[in-house]
């Protein structure tokens, strides 16, 4: 049995793709999964199965439930805490709400994000590391144009982002 954060992608967003939270726990536990938890409404839950393929049922379950398509990143708890270690920034001593992790669905080839002229964004920042792009917004993120940046990158990487206090939430409840 593995431990696991599932971050679905676009969801809860200005009213589109609702997916109320308790019916996705109950859709989870109806896959035969155990000790789900989801945190806040932006589609973060933690779970445990012995699935050798959660992300891609879970997507193929809440297309059916919901009738929309959603991806869903999963990452297992050593992966979460392999991402945090791996942050560039300070974060102990940055804002949380400033500090964002982009996961990817894949790690993209070397040099993958070079297109991005980050002089065109600063004061934010970003760093990319395997599997995420990790960004500092020391102004706040609502008015960046980096994210939109980053996720316009030719060839299209499956990317959803979680700030640095979600990012330490879903290591805690899946410890």
């Amino acid at each position: 049995m593995t431990t696991y954060a599932a971050l679905l992608r676009g969801i809860n967003v200005g009213g589109h793709k609702k997916v109320p939270m308790g019916e996705l726990r109950q859709l989870m536990a109806g896959l035969g999964w155990s000790d789900v938890r989801t945190y806040l409404q932006s589609g973060n839950a933690v779970f445990t199965t012995a699935d050798p393929d959660p992300g891609t049922r879970l997507e193929r379950a809440l297309a059916r439930h919901f009738g929309f398509e959603v991806r869903v990143l999963v990452r297992t708890a050593g992966e979460l805490r392999a991402v945090a270690a791996a942050c560039p920034y300070p974060a102990a001593e940055l804002d949380p709400a400033k500090l964002l992790v982009l996961f990817l669905q894949d790690a993209p080839k070397e040099g993958h994000f070079d297109s991005v002229d980050a002089s065109a964004f600063e004061p934010d920042t970003f760093h990319h590391v395997g599997e995420a792009v990790y960004c500092y917004f020391p102004d706040g993120m609502g008015r960046s144009k980096l994210p939109a940046a980053l996720d316009a990158v030719r060839p299209k990487v499956t990317m959803t982002g979680r700030n640095w206090r979600t990012v330490q939430r879903l290591i805690e409840l899946a410890s």
